[in-house]
């Protein structure tokens, strides 16, 4: 019986800007261990675990960032502590030099949305499809990963409210 690996990481973070590179770090060299396609993958992470940095920072609470791979789907959450604090998208003056991100994030994802709760919690989630990963032989490195770049869909998106995969149940701390 040749069963798959189970293909999830998650890890907690400190809402710093140091953080969200971490974020960005830790999904890239968990994507390459995993034989998955790295782009646009670490650019959402980044744009999320930033998101979660800045517009998401309660003193003394940690963000999360999970990344699950069942089957031929990369799914991408990040959870945060200000769920009174929804994000939407919005356009950007052609003079800004901020409010882009979540554009960006809907333009590159599948799917995307928002799961509010716990309370106060929110956590913001991505899918992308790719074809089958390729496991890389013990002991080589993956240099980008594997698998042609990815190709994002060409409607537009707004956010899903109901995930097409069930919400993760997070382990967290009472506050």
């Amino acid at each position: 019986m040749n069963e798959k690996p189970l293909r999830d990481f998650r890890v907690l973070l400190s809402p710093t800007p140091r953080g969200a590179r971490l974020a960005r770090l830790l999904a890239t060299e968990q994507l390459r261990s995993w034989g998955l396609p790295l782009d646009p993958a670490r650019l959402i992470v980044a744009e999320l675990a930033n998101n979660a940095a800045t517009h998401g920072r309660v003193r003394g609470r940690n963000f999360q960032l999970r990344l699950r791979a069942p089957g031929g789907t990369l799914r991408i959450e990040v959870t945060d502590t200000r769920g009174d604090r929804l994000p939407r998208l919005r356009a950007a003056r052609t003079t800004a030099e901020a409010g882009r991100g979540l554009s960006l994030v809907a333009a590159l994802a599948d799917h995307w949305g928002v799961i509010q709760g716990p309370s106060p919690r929110k956590t913001v989630w991505v899918e992308l499809t790719f074809s089958a990963p390729t496991s890389p032989a013990p002991g080589t490195s993956v240099p980008g990963g594997p698998g042609a770049p990815h190709e994002p869909p060409t409607e537009e998106k707004a956010p899903s409210q109901t995930p097409p995969l069930p919400p993760a149940a997070a382990v967290h701390s009472a506050e």
